[in-house]
C-alpha cells in the first residue's frame, strides 16, 4: 500500500431505522491493519450480511484502535429534543468518537462519511480533535477505515436490537418500512403508548402516525 496515511474512519448505523439506537463507530487504521482488512474483504456494511458483520467485528477490534458509541432511544430522543437537528446530533457523536480514539492514540487525519455541512463535525470537536485534518466524503465507506467503522457500528446496532427484542419480547424489524407500524402497535398494546419512546426515534413521522 504505497503512500498509505494512517487515519481514523467514522461511520454510523441506525440513522434510518425507526426502532433501535443510533450507533457511531470510529476505527484507526494503519498500513498493516489496512492490508489485513482489505484481504478480509471489508467493505461498506450495507453490502455485507449481518451474519458476516458479526464475524468481522472481533477481527477489526483485535487489529485496530476503535471507539463505538451507542445512543439508546431514550437518550437519543432527549438529545434530539434539545438539539432539534439530526446532523448536529450526528456531528456530536462523530466528534466524540474521534476524541475517544485520540485519547490513547496519535493521529493527524480522519475521514467521515458526509451527512451534512462540513463545519458540523469540526465545530463539535474538542481540544484533541481540533488539531486533526478532517475530510468528509460522499460514500466514505469506499475508504477502508470508514468501511471498518461501518461494520463496527452495524454490529453494535444488531447487538442492541437483539437485546431490545429479549427485553420486550417483540421482534423489532430493522429499517422504516410500513411493517414497523404493526410492531409499534403491538408494543403499545403490551406496554402502553407512553413507553414507545423507549424503543423508537420519536421525530420520525411514523411515530405520530402510530
Amino acid at each position: 500500500m504505497e503512500n498509505f496515511i494512517p487515519h481514523i474512519g467514522v461511520d454510523e448505523s441506525g440513522k434510518g431505522d425507526f426502532f433501535g439506537p443510533l450507533v457511531i463507530a470510529g476505527v484507526l487504521v494503519d498500513e498493516k491493519s489496512a492490508q489485513i482488512f482489505t484481504e478480509l474483504g471489508i467493505k461498506d456494511s450495507k453490502k455485507i450480511t449481518d451474519k458476516k458483520i458479526l464475524t468481522l467485528e472481533p477481527i477489526i477490534k483485535e487489529h485496530a484502535p476503535h471507539s463505538v458509541i451507542a445512543i439508546s432511544n431514550g437518550k437519543y430522543n432527549e438529545l434530539y429534543g434539545n438539539i432539534k437537528n439530526l446532523n448536529k446530533l450526528l456531528a456530536w457523536g462523530h466528534a466524540r468518537t474521534i476524541e475517544n480514539i485520540l485519547e490513547k492514540n496519535e493521529c493527524t487525519y480522519a475521514i467521515s462519511d458526509k451527512f451534512g455541512n462540513d463545519h458540523f463535525i469540526q465545530d463539535a470537536l474538542m481540544k484533541k480533535g481540533r488539531t486533526i485534518k478532517l475530510d468528509q466524503m460522499v460514500r466514505g465507506e469506499s475508504d477502508i477505515a470508514v468501511a471498518a467503522a461501518s461494520i463496527l457500528a452495524r454490529a453494535m446496532f444488531v447487538h442492541k436490537m437483539d437485546a431490545m427484542q429479549n427485553e420486550y419480547g417483540i421482534n423489532f424489524p430493522k429499517g422504516c418500512a410500513a411493517q414497523v407500524k404493526d410492531y409499534a402497535a403491538e408494543f403499545i398494546i403490551k406496554y402502553g403508548k407512553n413507553r414507545l419512546k423507549e424503543v423508537c426515534k420519536t421525530h420520525f413521522k411514523t411515530y405520530n402516525e402510530v
